[in-house]
């Protein structure tokens, strides 16, 4: 599927004098084939012209609502190609074989390792590490406040 890019730009409010171009709509028209052919050397398709409200401020304390001519334009956007797989780094031969992973486990391999803990349903991973000292787990030592 084809995915855009999208340029808003403001309609022209005048006409530009050009040799030929007698009336004020003959100006005007000449104005608005010179942004879009300018445009359209770049690649953007002309969509639709909107008329859209733009709520501006009048002195310190009062607003007022002017309507704003736009002109919208697309263009298509070049999908890139899927980014090669990066390739696998190369562990240190002197890594321990605790930090060297084997493979990478399926989410099926993961899920049995969880086992059912009491009787309300909920699952808790089971836990393999080196045996050692655990942390000491407890109240605060005096003179430890938290301020």
């Amino acid at each position: 599927m084809p995915r855009f890019e999208y340029k808003v730009v403001p309609a022209p409010r005048k006409g530009e004098k050009v040799k030929g171009a007698k009336t004020a709509t003959d100006r005007f028209a000449h104005a608005l084939t010179q942004m879009m052919n300018d445009l359209g050397r770049d690649g953007w398709e002309y969509l639709r012209a909107e008329t859209l409200p733009c709520e501006e401020r009048v002195g310190f304390t009062g607003k007022a609502t002017t309507y704003q001519n736009l002109l919208i334009f697309r263009r298509a956007i070049e999908e890139a190609a899927p980014a090669p797989a990066p390739a696998r780094e190369e562990l240190p031969a002197d890594l321990p074989a605790f930090f060297r992973p084997e493979r990478t486990p399926a989410p099926s391999e993961l899920a049995a390792t969880l086992t059912p803990r009491g009787g309300d349903g909920r699952r808790a991973p089971t836990v393999q590490a080196p045996e050692g000292h655990a942390p000491a787990v407890g109240p605060a030592r005096g003179g430890l406040v938290a301020e």
